[in-house]
């Protein structure tokens, strides 16, 4: 059922950007289909041509809609958002943005010849490090080639779990494991010929990749992630005050 406009001084523009707006994120409208056209628009809800204009062109200017030559308008998929200063994990940001995470695995194993990784993770040499590679999902699109490093025990806890599936952060914390705070890095690369076929790219295009290393509750590293986004799916939000 259309919702009513209302003559309470507010543009009539204005008002029906709202619904549609709303049509997007109830996904009544699903990314990459055709919205009704100018004139299905003008007889629901009453308004002039000039009106559905003006309340198209803003939505486009947000980058909600986008205008197809020869197609119509078609709403725009929308980049997933990750918000600088809040520790998170990937699945949390999708569930947040209304879409259905999901992973499929590449590998998990313990790894005896990680130095490199041992040693950010204050791992003692007679100990092994679990790797965990996994491709990420949001809606079935993939977004990330994630790749995870645990100390050992966190690892017996982990490889216990359908890593295709688990959330480690909730995992963790079930099982007395607590993040206090992690310390990200972020930079620009290319994707790789692997990295590409993974994500459904072509090798060479940009990707943004987040390096983390978080901390317990006792200072002690934990986890050690490099995570590879697609430029076009994903960016950060970053909040500044003064």
């Amino acid at each position: 059922m259309t919702k009513k406009l209302t003559a309470n001084g507010e543009a009539l523009y204005l008002q029906i950007q709202r619904i549609l707006i709303q049509r997007i994120q109830d996904k009544v409208w699903l990314p990459n289909t055709l919205i009704p056209t100018e004139q299905e628009l003008m007889d629901e809800f009453e308004v002039s041509r000039t009106t559905i204009r003006q309340a198209i062109a803003m939505l486009v200017q947000l980058g909600l809609l986008e205008k197809k030559q020869g197609r119509g308008t078609v709403v725009k998929p929308q980049k997933l958002v990750g918000n600088l200063g809040q520790l998170k994990g990937f699945a949390e940001e999708v569930l947040e943005k209304g879409k259905t995470p999901r992973s499929r695995v590449i590998r998990a194993e313990f790894k005896d010849l990680l130095y490199p990784e041992k040693d950010i993770l204050s791992v003692a040499e007679d100990k092994e490090v679990f790797l965990i590679e996994r491709i990420r999902f949001a809606d079935e699109t993939p977004i990330a080639f994630e790749r995870t490093c645990w100390p050992q025990e966190i690892g017996n806890v982990l490889a216990s779990y359908d890593l295709n599936e688990a959330q480690y952060y909730p995992i963790l914390e079930e099982n007395g494991y607590y993040l206090k705070s992690a310390h990200e890095k972020i930079s620009a690369i290319n994707a790789t010929v692997v990295e590409a076929d993974y994500l459904g790219i072509r090798p060479g295009e940009a990707l943004l990749e987040m390096t983390r290393l978080s901390y317990g509750l006792d200072g002690h590293p934990m986890e050690y992630t490099r995570t590879k986004y697609r430029s076009d799916q994903y960016h950060y939000d970053i909040e500044l005050e003064r």
